[in-house]
């Protein structure tokens, strides 16, 4: 895949109303993220589904300029700077470092994000209630489900022992998560390996400490990275034969053991909804940040079969998808 991939999608003649667009024929979406159009389509296939049920058809009445970064944190900000120069009338960013660089790129289009680190305190909103500025979206606090990913998995293990945690420290996120799993783990005794991949050969090389160190399961953080190489991640976890904890559910469906975290099609609704409401009129600024409310606990029978593991009927009857 190319180092950056870009897609733009251009449509009819109808004169969107904005008299800020009012020399453009159509509305154009700028489209800003940090994975790959690939590990992309979870979000972005139910955001088109809420603009095309909205009316607004890309090729027709609304175009999208579409900017992956493909896991290179260091590529957005001139990613986001490319999208604000096209003139475009919203910017979408769906991650936090997109998010981020986004707002450092522009303080009067408006923007509509995912982000996964608190809105207020990284300075994309003055408040939850009351975003002031050219901003608003949904916040999925994804960076500090790692206490409960570590409990979810120790559920499963038929013995106890070391757990890793794996880190991306090219992630600003990454002192928050290590903080909330090491405190997690000193409150129910837990030994904990932490270990550091922002490459896929650290990756590797960090399967190969935890053979070595005898680790029996391991939990990955929160990483844009990491998603952009779910199946490098899913494929070494099997190589090792250690059971592991995800972020999301694309990881079990492409054959990891389990993952937790907010829903991703829940997510992209929801910045199609102000994505929609934004081109129809409303400013950012009267739009409250939106709170996750649906998570997914998902599992993989056949994966746990593979490990040798069984799972607790109170563990799987509270999975919110069984893959058989």
């Amino acid at each position: 895949m190319r180092r950056r991939e870009f897609m733009t999608l251009l449509a009819g003649a109808a004169v969107w109303p904005l008299a800020a667009q009012a020399q453009q024929t159509v509305p154009v979406v700028g489209y800003l993220s940090g994975r790959s159009a690939n590990s992309e389509a979870p979000l972005r296939t139910p955001f088109l589904k809420v603009l095309e049920d909205a009316g607004f058809i890309v090729g027709q009445n609304i175009a999208i300029d579409y900017r992956f970064a493909e896991g290179r944190y260091e590529e957005l900000p001139i990613l986001a700077a490319e999208l604000v120069q096209r003139k475009i009338t919203i910017l979408v960013a769906t991650d936090t470092p997109s998010a981020l660089a986004a707002k450092a790129a522009t303080n009067t289009i408006p923007l509509v994000f995912h982000s996964a680190d608190d809105p207020v305190q990284s300075g994309l909103v003055q408040s939850f209630n009351s975003p002031g500025g050219n901003a608003t979206g949904i916040s999925v606090l994804n960076n500090h489900l790692g206490p409960k990913r570590l409990g979810l998995l120790r559920e499963i293990l038929p013995r106890p022992g070391v757990i890793a945690f794996i880190v991306n420290q090219n992630s600003t996120s990454t002192p928050a998560q290590l903080q909330d799993v090491q405190e997690a783990a000193r409150a129910i005794a837990q030994p904990l390996l932490i270990l550091n991949a922002a490459a896929e050969g650290e990756v590797e090389a960090a399967f190969a400490v935890m053979s070595r160190e005898k680790v029996v399961a391991v939990v990955f953080g929160a990483s844009v990275f990491y998603q952009v190489i779910a199946d490098r991640l899913v494929a070494v976890s099997a190589k090792y034969a250690i059971p592991a904890l995800y972020e999301w559910r694309e990881f079990v469906i492409a054959g990891g053991l389990m993952s937790y975290n907010a829903s991703r099609a829940e997510s992209g609704r929801q910045i199609g909804t102000y994505a929609v409401k934004i081109l129809k009129g409303a400013k950012p600024s009267d739009l409250p940040v939106v709170q996750s409310s649906s998570f997914e606990f998902v599992l993989n029978l056949k994966t746990a079969r593979t490990l040798g593991l069984t799972i607790p009927p109170t563990l799987l009857a509270r999975a919110d998808e069984v893959i058989e």
